[in-house]
């Protein structure tokens, strides 16, 4: 019996296990979205208020901590979370590739599986390239040739005046919205949440997400904001 319980697996060896690590990874996450949304509103507010925002993320904690540590304890948090996101996405997609070696069968089958459910891999995807274009537009701005350190109000105006970057911000996030849709609602199931309104949960999360997020290309180009 010792030696039974000596091989049992680890609870993430499981697909148990592993969803539980996508739900609470992408609930760091959907925290993140969130309030990287509503702070970015402050550019309705102008200027001077989206960049004391901007100096209030590297001076949160101070004097308690050092300058930029909460900041950077953050963004590791958040490094974490989409690294364990990441790879369990992709080992339960081989423990399910595994498991139904055949694709649907029918047609019928195939429609009636949910499209947000079916794109998840593809809105992931789109989604992680979207972010890395964004780091480097408006964090680092090698994808900005207006770039200006320390000022992200006219790092973000500069950007979105181009219209091909609005399209991409758009359409990012439309794909975030349908990642978001599906995640938030099949979380509560990962969980074993049971809960009758997790679908108009999951809606409402997703479509204040994208009408906040896409607000902001739309704004600049259509000159509510300049």
């Amino acid at each position: 019996m010792s030696a039974a319980l000596g091989t049992r697996p680890s609870l993430y060896s499981t697909a148990v296990g592993k969803k539980y690590v996508m739900a609470i990874s992408g609930m760091v996450l959907m925290a993140f979205i969130l309030a990287h949304m509503v702070g970015n509103l402050k550019i309705y507010f102008g200027a001077t208020a989206l960049d004391n925002y901007s100096h209030w993320l590297r001076e949160v904690g101070e004097p308690a901590l050092p300058r930029q540590v909460l900041l950077w304890a953050v963004r590791i948090t958040l490094l974490g979370a989409v690294t364990a996101h990441i790879v369990t996405a992709y080992q339960l997609t081989m423990i399910n590739r595994r498991a139904r070696p055949e694709a649907y069968r029918s047609k019928r089958d195939y429609v009636a599986a949910d499209f947000a459910s079916r794109t998840m891999r593809w809105t992931g995807i789109i989604v992680i390239l979207f972010v890395i274009f964004h780091l480097l537009d408006l964090t680092w701005g090698p994808a900005n040739p207006d770039f200006v350190s320390g000022d992200p109000y006219h790092n973000v105006i500069t950007s979105f005046e181009r219209v091909p970057v609005a399209i991409v911000y758009i359409v990012a996030n439309l794909a975030l919205g349908v990642h978001l849709y599906h995640g938030a609602w099949s979380l509560f199931q990962s969980m074993g949440w049971t809960r009758p309104w997790r679908r108009q949960f999951a809606t409402v999360f997703a479509g204040v997400i994208v009408l906040g997020n896409v607000s902001f290309p739309l704004a600049v180009l259509f000159g509510v904001v300049n």
